[in-house]
């Protein structure tokens, strides 16, 4: 007994202790440090041979085009030894825009025309003539939409001089290509862009919105530097572009920086091949031959595309000789090689 009761205090006791103690030590806790979030790298694309951010290179073509605008002719006779009138106007000529009003559907409405990246009004100039002089049309209208103020301005001070205006089929929009959210789904019969689409922050996205905004059997028409199969032709043209524009730009506009830029953006174009390949994967039917048409041995190049009537067309079937009513077929013997 007596040990009984000597064992149960000092059990007690212990036992105080050993709550007291486990009450005043806190207990661990574990813990560890989230990573840090590694940031995206900003997406890139060439302005020239540089590679810079994406949203870099649209403010620096903006520069370019704000500093030729008013020399807009002048660059492009440098940059095409002043064969580029000839291949617009073959361009809108085998483009054949128009609807002759004895055979137009009544009701139906007018021709609908986009011209991207055309600022100055160069193709829509020559696109409302066509239709008018050749199929008496004037009722077809051309938006042109550029990203530049400064082209735009210029192309208004030329519309000037044209009915076209007054008459309401000409407007001029500043839009970037690759977001034309002005210009509802299904809406426009061509879409035209002519020595532009290599100063496309993202090519890709510029032509999935030509393929929202163009109705079934719509045509996206391009007209674009390109690459010369001639060896000795390359060469040459090389050393011009390279040695000589820069220099003239220079002497001429007093900018060799944005001349400088021009040649090698075209430099960087993706090739015939190459391109047709994006358009193709773009949604877009390839005419019979591959889609493309070299003008002058491949120092330009014309790009189409037609917009599927009914979008289960498989892509990889060449689109056959028939064209929309609004497309008429050229005379070959016009092609300004």
């Amino acid at each position: 007994m007596a040990t009984s009761r000597i064992a149960r205090p000092l059990a007690r006791r212990l036992n105080a202790r050993h709550v007291l103690s486990t009450q005043a030590t806190p207990l661990r806790a574990f813990s560890y440090a989230l990573p840090a979030r590694s940031e995206q790298p900003p997406r890139t694309t060439h302005f020239g041979f540089e590679t810079v951010p994406e949203d870099v290179k649209q403010s620096r073509v903006a520069s370019v085009f704000s500093s030729v605008a008013t020399s807009y002719d002048t660059m492009n006779d440098l940059m095409s030894l002043g064969i580029h009138r000839l291949w617009k106007d073959h361009f809108v000529r085998a483009l054949d825009p128009g609807i002759n009003p004895l055979i137009a559907t009544p009701g139906a409405p007018p021709l609908s025309i986009l011209d991207v990246a055309g600022g100055t009004g160069d193709i829509a100039f020559r696109l409302l003539e066509h239709a008018g002089r050749v199929h008496g049309d004037n009722t077809a209208r051309v938006m042109v939409a550029d990203i530049n103020p400064d082209m735009l301005a210029e192309g208004r001070r030329r519309a000037a001089g044209t009915p076209y205006l007054s008459q309401g089929r000409l407007e001029f929009v500043e839009a970037n290509a690759e977001v034309l959210s002005m210009v509802p789904d299904a809406s426009v019969d061509i879409y035209t862009v002519a020595f532009g689409i290599r100063n496309f922050t993202n090519i890709r996205k510029a032509l999935a919105e030509a393929h929202r905004i163009l109705k079934p059997g719509g045509v996206f028409a391009c007209l674009e530097f390109s690459k010369v199969g001639n060896p000795v032709l390359d060469a040459v043209y090389k050393r011009w572009s390279f040695g000589a524009i820069p220099l003239i730009g220079q002497v001429v506009a007093g900018d060799r920086k944005s001349y400088q830029y021009l040649v090698e953006s075209i430099e960087r174009f993706p090739s015939q091949t190459e391109f047709a390949g994006m358009i193709k994967e773009g949604g877009f039917l390839l005419p019979e031959g591959g889609g493309w048409e070299d003008l002058s041995m491949g120092i330009a190049c014309v790009h189409k595309g037609i917009k599927p009537v009914e979008e289960k067309v498989r892509a990889e079937e060449p689109v056959k000789a028939e064209k929309p009513i609004y497309i008429r077929p050229s005379n070959p013997a016009q092609i300004p090689y």
